[in-house]
């Protein structure tokens, strides 16, 4: 009988560990969810955080809280995030600006493959050519003849050394011949009032932080630079149509995690913003801004970050830019 009393509790402690350690992995997240993203307010970046967060909150039934951690080239708040406690309760966005931040910084904080587990691929957009109204040319053909005439005399705009951004433009005049001023800034949004207050001339920024400038006619349109039109702005040639064959760039976005952040929080990340993206008004204000829903598997989103990772340290090794 004692043995059977002893037995009896055993088991009843047993149990009673279970029952605690279940509910734990079953209520998560059990907190707010931070997705620290490494830009200010207003740029691409920004813009699809703020869609897609009321619904992630909704699927997870804890707030999902925006935290911009702006600066350093966007790697202050990779930084924070690669350092966040592994427990599903911090997110990351991710962009291309972190996969060619890996080999053209020499120092940095943290390794976008090592110290970061992929969540899901969200989505893309194209970079839009824009000049501020003031710049007297209406077409690609045009801002090439004006800039040749002018060698270092038209500043163009990006978020910060090394941004998608930057690269569009280097890229731009590497291939057209051009020579156009590069200025930096801290971040999409501060270059996108820069461009509208006319402190810089010429921008190659994302679709979401302008094509409201566009369409209001406070900046002006020249180009994108995917290989197909947008339907944002159908009338609006593409930088390889309007004479400088073979330009494309255009960004990425996606959602990472630190590393040894459990893989039941990884599934279900990814299964929430999956979700999130197919909710109507989601799908029409990402369209709205130019932005088009992809979606992935961890693993798949896992390995473009390491091949995009060798694309662009290709670029850095060639053009022989650093940043220290």
């Amino acid at each position: 009988m004692r043995a059977r009393s002893r037995a009896r509790g055993w088991l009843l402690v047993l149990l009673c560990a279970l029952g605690a350690i279940l509910p734990a992995h079953a209520q998560y997240p059990t907190r707010p969810v931070r997705l620290i993203l490494a830009f200010p307010p207003g740029g691409g970046t920004d813009t699809l955080g703020r869609i897609l967060s009321p619904r992630m909150s909704q699927g997870l039934g804890q707030q999902v809280v925006v935290e911009n951690r702006p600066g350093g080239g966007a790697n202050i708040g990779a930084e924070v995030a690669a350092k966040s406690p592994p427990d599903g309760h911090t997110m990351f966005m991710v962009t291309t600006a972190h996969s060619v931040s890996a080999t053209l910084y020499t120092k940095l904080g943290y390794s976008l493959v090592k110290d970061f587990a992929a969540v899901v691929l969200l989505a893309s957009t194209p970079n839009l050519v824009v000049v501020h109204p003031s710049v007297p040319v209406k077409s690609i053909k045009e801002l090439i003849a004006f800039t040749r005439a002018r060698p270092g005399q038209l500043d163009f705009a990006s978020s910060g050394s090394g941004s998608q951004p930057h690269l569009a433009g280097e890229l731009f005049n590497s291939m057209a011949g051009t020579k156009m001023h590069h200025i930096p800034y801290k971040g999409g949004g501060p270059a996108v009032v820069a461009l509208v207050a006319g402190e810089a001339a010429v921008g190659f920024a994302t679709a979401p932080s302008v094509v409201q400038f566009v369409k209001s006619g406070r900046l002006r349109g020249l180009a994108i630079t995917s290989l197909q039109r947008s339907p944002l702005l159908p009338d609006l040639p593409t930088v390889n149509e309007s004479g400088v064959s073979g330009y494309e760039v255009g960004p990425w976005y996606g959602f990472l995690v630190p590393t040894g952040t459990p893989r039941e929080a990884i599934a279900r990340l990814n299964a929430e913003s999956l979700k999130a993206m197919t909710y109507p008004e989601v799908k029409e204000r990402m369209a709205a801004t130019g932005l088009t829903p992809l979606g992935s598997t961890p693993e798949a989103f896992g390995a473009l970050i390491r091949s995009e990772v060798e694309k662009w340290g290709k670029v850095v090794k060639a053009t022989g830019m650093r940043v220290d």
